[in-house]
């Protein structure tokens, strides 16, 4: 597996995903904003966490717009794989990659804690090699993490089991306590929370691994 990593001004995720990018098993290329390619061959590219150019106008807006985000959405067009984290998923709904939108938390506070979540499908590469259910304990690190869409997309993400992830408790106000979703192609994933610090023991938790892991075995298989 080939996977990219972008940086944008203002991330501070983006050695945390190589690193577990790099775990997992991937050859991974570190890209930046102002690259108008990908390198050659990547298989799935990682927007990390951050605050891409200080979160001026809309978090993610700016970046959507970065001459890289162009070639993201070229490559998701051909049936690519992206992973959207944080900051990353704020940069995939400003890309209209995926519907809806990232909105201050309820209670206006950044919210930084470990945070469960259950696994609401398993029709993806990335959340295959879970049960559905299955309860995962990732931390979170946002304060315009409230995911907000119209009640027909909303819809539509439910009946087309679209959504990836659901918070298991209150957490900062998300429609349906929406953590994750899927794009129609289930290639594309932006989540909230951070599987890149839930990797390894010395994280405290190891559940976040096998959304790398499921990659790595799809793209192997494939």
């Amino acid at each position: 597996m080939h996977a990219a990593v972008i940086t944008f001004p203002g991330s501070n995720c983006d050695r945390d995903l190589a690193v577990a990018f790099e775990q997992a098993g991937a050859r991974v290329s570190r890209v930046w904003h102002k690259d108008t390619e990908l390198p050659r061959g990547v298989d799935v590219v990682g927007i990390p966490g951050g605050f891409s150019f200080g979160d001026y106008l809309r978090c993610g807006a700016i970046a959507a717009n970065s001459p890289i985000c162009r070639a993201v959405v070229a490559h998701a067009g051909r049936g690519g794989y992206v992973l959207g984290i944080c900051n990353g998923f704020q940069v995939l709904t400003e890309t209209r990659l995926l519907p809806g939108a990232l909105m201050r938390n309820v209670g206006l506070k950044f919210i930084c804690r470990t945070v469960t979540l259950s696994v609401t499908t398993t029709d993806s590469a990335f959340t295959g090699g879970y049960s559905a259910g299955q309860l995962l304990r990732v931390p979170v690190a946002h304060h315009d993490g409230n995911y907000t869409a119209s009640a027909d997309e909303l819809a539509q993400l439910r009946d087309a089991d679209r959504i990836a992830l659901t918070y298991a408790e209150a957490v900062n106000g998300s429609a349906m306590e929406i953590a994750g979703v899927l794009s129609e192609n289930r290639r594309v994933l932006g989540m909230m929370p951070h599987p890149e610090r839930a990797f390894e023991p010395a994280h405290g938790s190891t559940d976040g691994r096998q959304i790398f892991a499921g990659l790595m075995e799809a793209l192997t298989a494939a």
